[in-house]
């Protein structure tokens, strides 16, 4: 039997402020699909101007990065992961959805995800307590 690698990547955006979750699984990570992840999250709040903060992963500073007008993008230093919000929801995701679990096949584990990613998306006081640090909510 051949172990076989295969990947999937998990978008999100977290609304600090009041637990919002925009979210996307993807079979890749590269500049079209991070673009069609802002028009994502871009369309399902049109009447707001959307500051996302972002990695320097090299999708999300992309020279073609096609930035909805809607919307700007916030970079944070090299090295600080911990500052975005969002990272905690990777931190939940493989506490509560991913301990001590095997699965058969990436649909399997994909279908969890969604699974988990939705209980979050429908959570909101829960998403405000992993993400509404007081330095993040007192610079709105």
């Amino acid at each position: 039997m051949a172990l076989i690698r295969e990947y999937v990547y998990a978008y999100a955006a977290v609304t600090p402020a009041d637990g919002a979750l925009d979210w996307m699984l993807a079979a890749k990570m590269d500049t079209l699909t991070m673009g069609s992840f802002l028009r994502h999250v871009s369309q399902r709040h049109p009447g707001e101007f959307v500051v996302m903060v972002l990695d320097g992963a090299p999708s999300h500073r992309a020279f073609h990065l096609e930035v909805p007008k809607n919307m700007a993008l916030l970079r944070l230093p090299p090295y600080s992961p911990e500052l975005n919000p969002a990272e905690r929801l990777w931190e939940e995701l493989r506490e509560k959805e991913f301990a001590n679990v095997v699965f058969d096949s990436l649909g399997a584990a994909l279908a969890q995800a969604a699974r988990g990613l939705r209980r979050l998306e429908y959570s909101p006081v829960a998403l405000q307590s992993l993400t509404g640090w007081q330095w993040i909510l007192e610079s709105f």
